[in-house]
């Protein structure tokens, strides 16, 4: 994989001019993945100083690098960097994966693989700016500069792992309205990429803001399926059809008893089909399902949600379909939660620059997340290690330890180093 991402950043549009090429950019996109890969801020300084040690170091052994740039060559030198040419990694990684069949294991309804989208804010300053800012008014009258993305992910309900897909970095020009952002840059998204995914079955996740016509028509020419929340008070017309429908009884429904350890809980699903999603003429027709669970015994509600797709609705599929639906709050909870407390600190100001700087930066933290995913799906050491250690920060405490004070020459060394230190069984 860092190869692969070294391929990348070979392709990086190199604006120096005159004898101000000291370094590879190669090596300072890659200077700047190791940081982030390793969670260590103070990665490239204790190589450094390996350096002047041992005149050698592990950031030439493990990612492959010449020459080792201070933090401030890395910012200077990365600003000028668009992150779309990262993407491509991204897209080598799905193909790796698709390759050793572990996507085929994560389908779902239908046979699809789920991907979930939401946005998130990942830079925010009331004195730090560039052109590439979104900006709000704040009402004591200072204004809020931000940064935010798009941040697709596969999700599968009951599997704790997300992998993530390309980003798409929300623009001034999207508005400034979250709906407004959102939209624009999940549009963007399915028009780069849809033609890749939706052949291989794949449905989109997403919460209220993606469920209104536009962005719905543009899944559908795109080939894509798509289950997305749907609120009563955004879809009024939808939900008027909806309680006509129950009030002549016609609605579809279906109850289920669950046993949730020390209670029951209710499951009571309505549903109906063809209904227009919005009051326009030519209006797309959707399907619609809605999930409240409440507690037998004492009759509490613990959950409702509605949610529009485009799969037909039955007592055969509404169990199935509400199931994927509700796995959209992964993009949160295992995604967007822990790049941001669990020591990716996406939120953090790395380096802001005045081009793409912050945005570049942000596509290598993700990248970073998405190494350590596949690691932890494919490779059985470090699977292993991880579950023994208990918690990344642990886990990346230790490594920080292991590559300040000792040389490896490959990763393999590094995995099997920790892996005979913590006496694990490789059966």
């Amino acid at each position: 994989m860092i190869e692969r991402l070294r391929q990348a950043c070979e392709e990086f549009l190199d604006e120096r001019t005159g004898k101000n090429s000291q370094y590879d950019l190669a090596d300072v996109g890659l200077s700047a993945f190791s940081v982030f890969f390793t969670q260590s801020p103070s990665f490239l300084a204790h190589q450094r100083d390996m350096q002047l040690r041992k005149g050698r170091n592990n950031a030439e052994s493990l990612f492959g690098l010449k020459k080792l740039p201070s933090d401030n060559q890395i910012r200077n030198l990365l600003d000028s960097v668009s992150p779309q040419h990262l993407d491509a990694v991204y897209r080598q990684v799905f193909l790796e994966l698709e390759k050793t069949g572990l996507l085929e294991k994560r389908r779902s309804f239908a046979n699809q693989l789920l991907a979930a989208m939401d946005g998130t804010e990942y830079f925010s300053s009331k004195e730090i700016d560039c052109d590439n800012c979104s900006h709000r008014e704040l009402k004591n009258g200072k204004t809020n500069y931000f940064h935010s993305v798009l941040t697709p992910v596969l999700v599968q309900p009951g599997n704790e792992y997300v992998i993530s897909l390309e980003p798409e970095f929300i623009v001034p020009q999207d508005g400034h309205e979250k709906q407004d952002c959102e939209i624009q840059a999940g549009k963007r998204w399915v028009e780069k990429w849809g033609d890749f995914y939706a052949k291989r079955g794949m449905t989109i996740l997403g919460d209220d803001l993606f469920s209104h016509e536009p962005f719905c028509r543009a899944l559908k020419d795109k080939g894509f399926h798509f289950i997305l929340v749907c609120k009563p008070d955004s879809h009024t017309h939808l939900y008027q059809s909806v309680n006509l429908l129950a009030a002549n009884g016609v609605l579809g429904s279906k109850v289920v008893r669950r046993w949730a350890g020390r209670y029951a809980e209710i499951y009571t699903y309505r549903y109906a089909n063809e209904l227009a999603l919005s009051g326009e003429p030519d209006a797309l027709a959707v399907n619609w399902c809605e999930l409240v669970i409440t507690r037998e015994d004492t009759g509490r509600q613990l959950y409702k949600n509605n949610f529009t797709t485009d799969f037909e609705v039955t007592d055969t599929t509404v169990e199935a379909i509400v199931g994927d639906g509700r796995a959209r709050w992964k993009v949160e909870n295992e995604n967007n939660n822990i790049l941001k407390t669990k020591g990716y600190h996406i939120e953090h100001n790395f380096g802001h620059g005045k081009q793409h700087l912050a945005s570049l930066l942000l596509s290598l933290n993700l990248l970073a997340f998405l190494f350590h995913t596949v690691l932890d799906l494919v490779d059985d050491q470090y699977r292993a290690i991880r579950q023994k250690l208990g918690t990344r920060r642990r886990f990346f405490q230790d490594l920080d330890a292991l590559l300040r004070y000792f040389e490896f020459k490959t990763w393999d060394d590094v995995l099997t180093f920790m892996f005979t230190g913590l006496e694990l069984d490789t059966g």
